[in-house]
């Protein structure tokens, strides 16, 4: 299994970026996955997830302004994140099941 996360970047304040994470190795149909982010010095946090069945969840503070979605077909699960805030900034992170990381993308909102 390996995981190729991309689409961070620098945005100003109020603009979107979308994240994606494709996975290779296997199909993961029914697998859960979720995006984490993690600024230096703080625990790594759940900000959105999806599960098997294709429910979602988001932490407070992303929610209405970030999306996770999926495409069965490319492996692929997608982070829209929209309305950025300077409290954004951090390392965002893709995850498949409960093992599998990507390595990590930087997002920077100023």
């Amino acid at each position: 299994v390996q995981l190729v996360e991309s689409g961070g970047g620098s945005v100003q304040t109020g603009g979107s970026l979308t994240l994606s994470c494709a996975g290779s190795g296997r199909t993961y149909f029914n697998w859960c996955m979720g995006w984490f982010r993690q600024v230096e010095g703080k625990d790594r946090e759940a900000v959105a997830t999806l599960d098997y069945r294709g429910r979602t969840a988001y932490q407070d503070s992303v929610k209405g302004r970030f999306t996770i979605t999926k495409d069965n077909a490319k492996n692929t699960v997608y982070l829209q994140i929209n309305s950025l805030k300077s409290e954004d900034t951090a390392l965002y992170y893709c995850v498949f099941g409960d093992s599998y990381w990507g390595q990590g993308t930087q997002v920077t909102v100023s």
